[in-house]
């Protein structure tokens, strides 16, 4: 039997250092060094951005500027993830079912708080495409009935209403905006001059994933309550990105991923609903009908893992102790830092207002007269950069979607690539 000075020498140091070096106390440690200052100053503090960065596993060999899709979770994340999975597999009708799956509940109430809603209005859900479709299909539409989105929202969620012309002959009408708008009221007043006495349901994003446009969201949401019309928020890309509340949105729905900005493990998200429209919203997978009014209805999927659920616990607790003020200001940061940088250049065009009001990490930018393909393909095949390929109808251009644990160096890197490549 191997005793605690061999298991050292046999290099369970490393893994005892890695389990117990969480990472929270260097963050806090790093907050309590950094406290009264103000997150713009903070934002370009790299001896405080390093303690975050070293919080994280990564490959360095790679630069992701793809964080949009999903995102590396940070090793205490990621430990408690796998410890959750050990759990459960001792016996997991007993371990998994009566020991971890209960605790959801502190999970919820966590959310919850975060959002600023009733614990009781929030569902978790696997990501913010199930979210959002627990709504698009489970809310009652009558042939005739009228959806209006845009053509700039997520393809799944358009491919959604989409079957439901098929089946159940409602209207789908898809509108137009300038890229990038001129103004925000411009984003409320076309939505809104869309609405017609058969609309039902305004369903588009609180930022887009396709330029990290932000939408003036409690305006048009206001204005759908005085007219009787409900709405739909796809927030797959703001919750902890940038500073709000449900308080501030006004909707009826919201749907988000939490394996994007909050940085949980890949798989999570959640389904917030007025709690006036629980009962009437018909969840994906039939309930009971005693549970009609109950916002766990939606979580009844069969059976499915509690780590990943559970990790969201510390997912939270890593972003609560960098705080989200702080947070966008450094994502902020780190977009524009590029971003003015290439925007100096004749060849390039920039997709994304820089405004803090219209925008926040993402950025999309475009290398006029090459195909956005093939400028993926040289950034990877040269220097190893991951972005996103945006291909739209109107325009095109590369997503750019930097996060915490990105560095100057990297960020650096990426805007050198692209001026060789407008070069060349």
């Amino acid at each position: 039997m191997i005793n605690r000075r061999g298991f050292l020498r046999a290099g369970g140091a490393a893994a005892v250092a890695a389990f117990a070096d969480s990472g929270l106390e260097r963050i806090q440690a790093a907050a309590r060094q950094t406290a009264g200052q103000s997150p713009a100053s903070i934002a370009s503090d790299e001896n405080y951005w390093r303690e975050i960065q070293q919080a994280f596993t990564l490959d360095r060999t790679i630069i992701n500027l793809n964080n949009g899709g999903c995102c590396p979770s940070p090793r205490v994340v990621h430990e408690a993830l796998k410890r959750y999975l050990d759990i459960s597999n001792q016996a997991p009708v007993y371990h998994m079912w009566q020991v971890l799956e209960p605790n959801i509940e502190s999970v919820r109430r966590r959310l919850a708080n975060e959002f600023g809603c009733d614990p009781e209005e929030m569902a978790i859900t696997r990501n913010a495409s199930e979210a959002l479709q627990i709504v698009q299909l489970g809310i009652d539409l009558e042939a005739g009935d009228e959806v209006i989105t845009t053509n700039q929202d997520y393809g799944r969620m358009l491919d959604t209403w989409e079957q439901r012309v098929r089946r159940d002959r409602i209207k789908l009408t898809k509108i137009s905006f300038p890229v990038p708008p001129p103004s925000l009221d411009v984003l409320a007043d076309r939505l809104l001059a869309a609405i017609t006495p058969a609309t039902k349901v305004l369903h588009f994003c609180h930022i887009t994933n396709l330029t990290g446009q932000i939408f003036p969201v409690r305006r048009i949401c206001d204005e759908a309550r005085r007219r009787g019309i409900k709405t739909v928020v796809d927030g797959a890309h703001a919750f902890a990105h940038f500073p709000y509340k449900v308080g501030d949105l006004g909707c009826d729905y919201y749907g988000t991923s939490l394996h994007k900005w909050l940085l949980a493990p890949i798989g999570t998200g959640f389904l917030y609903v007025r709690r006036a429209n629980i009962d009437a919203l018909w969840p994906l997978t039939p309930a009971a009908a005693s549970k009609a009014g109950d916002i766990r209805k939606f979580e009844e999927i069969g059976t499915h893992p509690a780590a990943n659920h559970n990790a969201i616990a510390e997912a939270l607790s890593f972003h609560e102790g960098i705080g989200i003020a702080r947070k966008s200001e450094r994502l902020r940061y780190l977009r524009n830092r590029w971003a003015k940088r290439l925007v100096q250049n004749p060849r390039v065009k920039l997709h994304t207002n820089l405004d803090p009001a219209h925008s926040c990490a993402i950025g999309t930018v475009q290398i006029t007269g090459v195909p956005t393909a093939k400028v993926v393909a040289r950034l990877w095949e040269k220097w190893r950069i991951i972005a996103t390929p945006i291909v739209h109808a109107e325009y095109e251009g590369l997503r750019v979607t930097p996060n915490v644990y990105t560095t100057l160096e990297e960020v650096d890197t990426f805007a050198a690539a692209m001026e060789t490549i407008a070069a060349e």
